[in-house]
């Protein structure tokens, strides 16, 4: 079985030798009989993190059009608590965005301790739709790949986790479900002529999601490329992988919650004390 999950810089990816579909082993009805109960465990460790706010945790989504990113923030962020999480849709810079450095538009939005953010496309568009239409000269997106390393070094060094998702999408897969938009009146408004202008650089963003991929891979912020033929396991890969992330970092969150309650339960003594000497008092 071809490799889909990438922590090593490196190591050539090579998206035609990784299915985009499920595997036959698995069906609809327990993929999603196993992400309903990731869901549960899901909200239950995002709570976890986010009264310890140890941690924060930063999920890239990366894929062609219609590899269904926004799908997969609907499914998956609806298992979190709305209350601890945001989602930025990275599209065309601003005037403001275009005067800084390409990173800027993004820091802005990474999360804080406790929370997720949730990007739908990124900082990666920038050594993606910029190299594939020529927006920059070579010699200044080639530098970025070191570039995003860094950044992403510097955010897990402030116990950001992240989890970069490249939905793997073959062109069949895309033309169906473009057309499918345009016969659906309840999706007809995705219409949007750049989405088959694209198609025809399908061989052009293959190398280079493949070099972004190769070249940012890290174990601490590793590449998992997505299945997504068929949402329903896009929607499970993705809800997986974030659970295994976390699950790592719970036992640390519940030590820091415990000793939160201890600290709590102090104070409130420390509060009830006098009034209860002053009580006392009172009934002699």
């Amino acid at each position: 079985m071809a490799r889909t999950y990438f922590d090593a810089p490196g190591c050539k990816v090579r998206l035609d030798r990784i299915s985009a579909e499920p595997p036959r082993s698995l069906s609809r009805k327990k993929a999603e009989k196993r992400f309903a109960t990731l869901g549960g465990e899901l909200f239950k460790l995002q709570d976890a993190m986010y009264g310890a706010r140890k941690h924060g945790v930063l999920v890239v989504l990366q894929g062609r059009d219609t590899a269904g990113k926004d799908g997969a923030i609907k499914h998956v962020a609806g298992c979190l608590n709305p209350r601890g999480v945001s989602v930025t849709s990275f599209g065309v810079p601003t005037t403001e965005e275009r005067g800084h450095d390409f990173l800027w538009r993004i820091h802005r939005h990474a999360p804080r301790h406790g929370e997720f953010a949730i990007f739908n496309r990124s900082h990666y568009e920038d050594v993606l739709v910029v190299r594939v239409h020529d927006l920059v000269p070579k010699a200044l997106w080639s530098e970025r790949y070191a570039q995003i390393r860094d950044f992403e070094s510097l955010l897990t060094v402030h116990n950001t986790i992240i989890l970069k998702f490249f939905l793997h999408v073959t062109k069949n897969e895309q033309k169906k479900r473009l057309l499918e938009r345009e016969q659906d009146h309840e999706t007809a408004w995705k219409l949007n002529p750049n989405d088959w202008k694209e198609r025809d650089h399908w061989d052009h963003y293959t190398s280079a999601y493949e070099d972004a991929i190769s070249k940012t891979a890290a174990r601490h912020a590793p590449w998992i490329i997505v299945p997504a033929n068929a949402k329903w396991y896009r929607n499970l890969v993705i809800a997986e992988h974030i659970a295994d992330a976390l699950r790592e970092h719970n036992q640390h969150w519940q030590q820091a919650l415990q000793e939160m309650g201890k600290t709590g339960r102090a104070e409130l003594d420390n509060y009830r004390a006098p009034l209860a000497l002053k009580k006392n008092r009172k009934t002699t």
